[in-house]
């Protein structure tokens, strides 16, 4: 069968138009940060408003490790970013899955609960947070940043709404044929919840990868910085090189331009199907 051939309006050109010129609002900075990282130094100070280097080099990458321990730095945030991310996926999977399948008391007052704290905003919890890291002498290590971060109200709330729709004869043929809780979870739910555990991925992970605020104030040692906190180091006294400070900017940013490459299918696929619910 010949596939019908699809016709565009006029507005649908406009739209096009409209979303491309957005685009390349939102991506000319990129573009340039990245251009800007293979310039030297003296091209930058010259050539201001040239896009394009007028020489291709690699200097402000090597400058980037000799003059900071970036290699360091791109460990902890990546060492922090999965624990984070796994400890999240476990945690809201499981949590919305007693939310979703199981009847007990005070169920749907501890819901709301959890929901109320995604309305509380994370400047007021700041104080008590730095306070509670010192007591447990969690202060300048990577669980500073990893302890507090175990559990996301926002990620338990959007595995509730994908369990909660997974028919309950599912569940009860896994327990017909002796399956315990944990395998329902594990061989049940999780297999029909991927979508929600690819969003859940990339969200968490974006945020962990980005966070500039706790680890400013959760962390004082230069080696135990993440990325986001160490990209201070080249805005300092200590080095003033615009092209290096653009080489740690763009190595940054490429993890996780890969990352969504990789699962956008389950993240535009999680996204929708959430919308819909």
């Amino acid at each position: 069968m010949m596939k019908k051939k699809r016709t565009y309006k006029p507005y649908h050109y406009l739209i096009i138009i409209f979303l491309g010129g957005l685009s390349v609002v939102i991506l000319y900075p990129l573009v340039w940060m990245l251009m800007t990282s293979f310039k030297t130094n003296v091209d930058i100070r010259t050539n201001r408003a040239k896009f394009f280097p007028t020489e291709w080099t690699l200097e402000g990458y090597r400058t980037a490790f000799e003059k900071a321990p970036i290699a360091n730095w791109f460990i902890n945030s990546i060492l922090i970013t999965v624990i984070i991310t796994l400890a999240v996926i476990v945690t809201s999977t499981l949590m919305g899955y007693v939310f979703a399948k199981y009847e007990f008391r005070f169920k749907r007052t501890l819901f709301v609960l959890l929901l109320a704290t995604m309305m509380v905003p994370p400047q007021v919890t700041m104080i008590p947070r730095y306070l509670m890291i010192q007591k447990l002498h969690l202060f300048d290590t990577r669980g500073a940043l990893i302890v507090p971060a175990l559990v996301s109200a926002f990620s338990v709330y959007l595995a509730k709404q994908f369990i909660a729709d997974i028919p309950d004869s599912l569940c009860e043929a896994a327990k017909i044929d002796g399956a315990g809780p944990f395998q329902i979870y594990w061989k049940v739910i999780l297999p029909n919840i991927r979508p929600a555990i690819g969003s859940i991925g990339i969200f968490t992970a974006m945020a962990s990868w980005n966070d500039y605020l706790n680890p400013l104030l959760m962390l004082n040692s230069i080696d135990k910085m993440t990325l986001p906190l160490g990209l201070i180091y080249f805005n300092s006294d200590r080095t003033s090189d615009l092209s290096a400070t653009m080489a740690a900017a763009a190595m940054m940013m490429m993890p996780m331009i890969v990352i969504f490459i990789l699962f956008q299918k389950q993240f535009i696929k999680g996204m929708t199907m959430s919308g819909i619910k």
